[in-house]
């Protein structure tokens, strides 16, 4: 657009120095430019301008404003800015600044390579001590791991608790749906989960669920109901799983409180369960979590169960119906996530 607009101002300027009209000129170019030849009121603009003397085709600066705003020192008070303060908003560093919203996208997107996001809920602030010791657990696992991929596969059970609510409402991403372009925006209001609920122990490995446990009404989870958990575990292990217990169980789970008191401590020695690595608040580290219990509520979520009995049917239902690749998936994706645990130094890691 620049080159054909000097290559026209040119035209006119050699037009005008002949002596010709401005409307004799704009005549002319109609004929040989057509469509995008220039208007008249650019023709007599510029004719005037050459006839006054105007030597020069390109615009003149605009006042007040550089031509090119993506210098370095703009971008880096651009980033100044930011840095200072990563809330600001585009048009109040346009304003500081005094140069357009869009150059200032245009800088923080293509030169500096900054977005805006949102924080991410993490179960805690981790300090340097706890990210050490995240990086220590997971060299740990993985050098287990890569040692013996396949003893280590046979051999791990992993286990957590959950909440499976009677109404789980779908959140805004789950419930988007496809439209036509002139139809109205699907509505939908703010809801809560139900107070119907029960808590769940399940306990699984490469080939399935191997135990699920539900909470009685009215109790919660203390070291003596944990207890009495893994020693059901135990017995699932010896009718479900044979050769398990003979080769030695690597037992995956947190440290809750209910699971680190003397009482479970002391049934994981009775059991011959050997207790894996795990840091305190890491939720991404641990598969019931990041796998089977996020995909077990994106299933449940968004149906209304009219009681608790209703919404074990349908938990029981699904794990059932998952294929046997499923579950090795999910232990199969354990070493990467360490991998990326070790690389970030400690940090959480992105779903």
């Amino acid at each position: 657009m620049k080159m054909d607009n000097l290559r026209h101002r040119a035209v006119i300027q050699f037009l005008t120095l002949e002596g010709k009209k401005p409307k004799e000129i704009f005549e002319r170019m109609g004929n040989i430019y057509g469509t995008s030849a220039p208007s008249y009121t650019t023709v007599k603009k510029w004719a005037g301008e050459f006839k006054r003397g105007r030597k020069s085709l390109d615009d003149d600066p605009r006042a007040g404003r550089p031509v090119e705003v993506t210098t370095d020192e703009i971008c880096q008070a651009v980033e100044r800015i930011v840095l200072e303060n990563r809330r600001v908003t585009i048009k109040n560093i346009a304003e500081r600044i005094g140069i357009s919203v869009g150059s200032v996208e245009k800088i923080i997107h293509e030169n500096l390579g900054m977005q805006k996001v949102s924080s991410r809920w993490v179960p805690r602030l981790l300090t340097p001590d706890m990210k050490h010791r995240r990086v220590e657990c997971c060299q740990e696992l993985l050098t287990r791991f890569q040692s013996n991929f396949d003893d280590f596969k046979r051999r791990i059970v992993t286990g957590d608790e959950t909440w499976l609510h009677c109404w789980d409402p779908d959140t805004k991403q789950e419930s988007m749906q496809w439209k036509h372009a002139g139809s109205p925006a699907p509505l939908k209001a703010r809801t809560q989960p139900s107070a119907g609920k029960v808590m769940a122990t399940i306990f699984w490995d490469t080939e399935g669920v191997i135990l699920i446990d539900y909470l009685p009404q009215g109790t919660t989870i203390t070291g003596t109901y944990y207890t009495n958990v893994l020693n059901q575990l135990h017995d699932a292990l010896k009718q479900k799983r044979r050769g398990k217990l003979s080769r030695g169980v690597l037992l995956l789970h947190d440290n809750a409180p209910a699971h680190s008191s003397r009482m479970a401590q002391a049934a994981l020695d009775v059991c011959k369960f050997e207790q894996l690595c795990h840091p305190p608040y890491s939720p991404d580290l641990a598969p019931s979590d990041f796998f089977l219990f996020r995909l077990l509520k994106k299933e449940l979520r968004g149906t209304r169960y009219p009681d608790n009995n209703a919404v074990i049917q349908a938990t029981e239902a699904w794990l059932d119906s998952r294929p046997h690749n499923f579950f090795v998936s999910g232990i199969e994706s354990l070493p990467a996530k360490w991998t990326k645990c070790v690389n970030s130094a400690g940090g959480y890691i992105e779903k």
